[in-house]
C-alpha cells in the first residue's frame, strides 16, 4: 500500500520530465525546474544502487562460501545499475542540448 504524501512534498516535487525537451531557457522556473527533476532522478537512481548494494553485502554475509550461486541475481543487478548510479549534474546536457526530430 503507498504511503500518503504530505502537502509540502507534493508542492516540492517538480511538474516536468527530466528533460530538457520542450524547455524554453528564457523561462526561469521552468528550467529551474527541469534542472531539478534531473537532479531528482539521478539521486534516486543513486539510492538504488546503494540499496541493492547494501543487500547484496547482507547476502554475502548471510550466504558465505555459497554468495556466487546464491547472490548472483542481486550482484547481476548491482552491475547494471552502477553503470548509471553516478550523479552528473545537469550543466552537460543543458549545453550541448540537441532537440529531438519528429
Amino acid at each position: 500500500m503507498p504511503t500518503p504524501e504530505s502537502a509540502l512534498f507534493l508542492a516540492r516535487k517538480p511538474t516536468v520530465p527530466p528533460t530538457f525537451d520542450g524547455v524554453d531557457y528564457n523561462d526561469t522556473p521552468r528550467l529551474k525546474q527541469a534542472q531539478d527533476a534531473i537532479i531528482r532522478e539521478q539521486w534516486v537512481r543513486s539510492m538504488m544502487a546503494r540499496l541493492v548494494r547494501e543487500e547484496l553485502g547482507k547476502c554475502y554475509f548471510r550466504e558465505g562460501v555459497n554468495h556466487l550461486e546464491k547472490c548472483g541475481r542481486l550482484r547481476d543487478r548491482y552491475f547494471e545499475l552502477l553503470k548509471e548510479s553516478k550523479v552528473k549534474g545537469y550543466l552537460f546536457e543543458q549545453q550541448n542540448y540537441v532537440p529531438k526530430e519528429s
